[in-house]
């Protein structure tokens, strides 16, 4: 990170950022072209979790590229100033990397899919058969990420 005083170490704090954060936008490429999408989203062990259809631009890409790159961001503010070059923001993100496989098992896609249902309720939720079977299931093993604040 070019700027070390605005740079998050502690794993935590970065923890603590995603756990806030309410989408993750995942940002996959097919080598030539990158794509960005927001979803909803788990956290657990090192590792998100994500569901999809079983088809459509992503999964194509994740496909062909397992490689990944991921965002959150909170807090997030615009810092007003009486110039242009004044203005700012306030935030905190954490930025990171890290490889996409799909899951099959249906066990392994129902624990997944309660991973990211934790992110948003602490209810408990059943997931049928059929709905999983018809559900893809991403998981990503993160291989690294930092966490950064602006503006405080």
């Amino acid at each position: 990170m070019r700027r070390n005083e605005k740079e998050i170490t502690e794993e935590s704090a970065i923890e603590g950022i995603i756990r806030q954060s309410l989408v993750c936008r995942l940002a996959v490429s097919n080598g030539i072209q990158p794509y960005v999408v927001p979803l909803c989203f788990g956290y657990e062990d090192g590792s998100l979790y994500f569901h999809a259809a079983l088809e459509g631009h992503k999964m194509d890409m994740m496909r062909n590229n397992n490689r990944v790159c991921f965002e959150f961001d909170v807090n997030a503010e615009v810092i007003d100033g009486t110039e242009a070059c004044d203005w700012g923001m306030r935030y905190v993100s954490v930025i990171g990397f890290g490889k996409s496989v799909f899951l099959h098992d249906i066990e392994e896609k129902r624990k997944a899919l309660s991973i990211i249902m934790r992110q948003y309720s602490e209810r408990t939720f059943r997931f049928p058969d059929d709905s999983v079977r018809r559900t893809a299931v991403i998981k990503v093993t993160i291989e690294s990420m930092t966490g950064k604040q602006s503006g405080y």
